[in-house]
Order: structure tokens, then sequence, then C-alpha cells
């Protein structure tokens, strides 16, 4: 479960909620709680719940810009470093913005850079267009370069994210086979095709979760399936719960588990 799945509860919270639901472990999601952005912390959290971290998102979201650096490149870096110190083993990071361009230049290579010297995959994440403010209902653009699909550049390594899919309008299943052998993490969410990320619980908008936990069940795939749902309006505990029980029990029932 990723820890962004609580929000605006913080990572202990999802911690605490990962064990209590009997998930296999967390995604932690680096952004302004502090505990995210602390290793120190979050060993000390995934010893006393249980849970291991299996993965790192670094802050690569608008609002996480300066988060540990204003510069990216330290961003990702210091998100491998955590990993390592964390023992997980992926990084799951978002293309460069367009006016990040220095950064853009050099980001294939610094991502293999750092899987070649750290054994952790750096797992590129697709992303999806946006309507411009002021621009009419249909209009969109893409703030990512060079594009919004990881496999226009071509990557070792892979995230799916089922939300953004949706918000892109874009086919999961064919984006899944351009991902080939390289797709080693899915962001399992949901969306109803809108022009936002809402990562909704799978199965309540419209995208074919079933189907694509069925394809990687059927190939082989031996990465992580990372339930980013959005719980912000939840409101009581006990919603929360449930949403994040029903997460769970249809990933594992669609992986065969």
């Amino acid at each position: 479960m990723s820890t962004a799945s609580v929000w605006p509860l913080k990572a202990g919270a999802a911690f605490e909620l990962a064990a209590d639901l009997g998930y296999d472990g967390v995604e932690v999601m680096v952004w302004a709680d502090s505990v995210s952005q602390d290793v120190g912390a979050l060993k000390k959290l995934s010893k006393r719940t249980g849970m291991p971290v299996l993965s790192v998102h670094s802050p690569s979201l608008l609002i996480t810009q300066r988060v540990w650096s204003p510069d990216p490149v330290v961003r990702l870096r210091r998100s491998v470093e955590a990993a390592q110190e964390l023992g997980a083993r992926t990084v799951v990071v978002h293309p460069p913005f367009r006016w990040q361009r220095r950064y853009g230049d050099g980001f294939a290579d610094l991502v293999a850079e750092l899987e070649d010297t750290s054994g952790v995959a750096v797992a590129v994440e697709n992303m999806f267009k946006v309507r411009p403010p002021g621009g009419n209902r249909d209009a969109r653009v893409s703030a990512f370069r060079p594009s919004i699909d990881p496999t226009d550049v071509g990557y070792r390594n892979y995230t799916l994210d089922l939300s953004h899919t949706a918000a892109a309008r874009m086919d999961p299943i064919a984006l899944a086979g351009r991902m080939g052998p390289g797709l080693t993490h899915l962001h399992l969410a949901d969306g109803t095709g809108v022009p936002k990320d809402e990562h909704l619980v799978p199965g309540r908008g419209g995208q074919p979760c079933a189907e694509v936990l069925e394809l990687l069940r059927g190939s082989g795939f031996d990465g992580q399936v990372v339930l980013e749902v959005n719980t912000r309006r939840a409101g009581e505990r006990a919603r929360r719960v449930k949403d994040l029980a029903e997460a769970l029990l249809y990933a594992r029932l669609h992986l065969g588990q």
C-alpha cells in the first residue's frame, strides 16, 4: 500500500493500517510529511509494524519540488539512497517536467547510472495530459518531456499507473505491451476518464484493472503491485479501512492469491 493512500493522514498511519489489513508492505511517497523524508523514522515504523518498505516514490510532484532539494537530480539520487537504506528494490519517478531542460536532457543517462551503481530499479511512470487554464473543455496539454509515455524514450524499468492511463484516455493493455518485460511496478487504481488523477479504488472506474492483473499473473510478473488509491474523502476511519480492505481483496483475487 502506498502511504499516499491515507492522505491527509501521515506515513505512520499508513504503516499501521497496512499491517492491520494484512498488506505485504508499503511504498513510501516522499512529500511534505516530515516522516516520509526521514529514513531513520521510516526504519522505526517498519520495525514496529512489521511492514517492510518495498518501494520509494521520489518527490516528483509539483508540490514536492522543494523536498530534500530544489535540484531534481539531487532528489532522485536521495530517493535511490533512501531505497538502499530501507531495503526497497524500486524507486518510482515521474518523467521530467517540460521546463526542467537540463534535468530532462540528462534524465535517461541519470536513471541508467543510478540503476547500474545501486542495484535499485528506477521505474519511470506514465503520466497524463491536463486541461490548460482557460482552455476549452476538450483541450489537453502535456507538462512532461518528451511525452506522457515513457516508452517513447525507453527505460529498463517502468511503473504502469492505471489512474494515469484513465486520465490520459490511454489503453493500459497496449501500454503494458509496449513496456514489455520492463514493466516492473504497477500502481493499481481506477479512473473514469476525466482529465485528472482520481486514484479510485479498483473496480469503481472504467479501467480494465482486473484484466491488467490477470495479464501480469499469466506473464510471470515478479514485480510489485501497489495500491495507490485516494481516501481523502473517507472522513471517518471505518470508511477508509473499508476502501483499503476492498482494494487489497480485489488485487489478491485477480492475482490469483
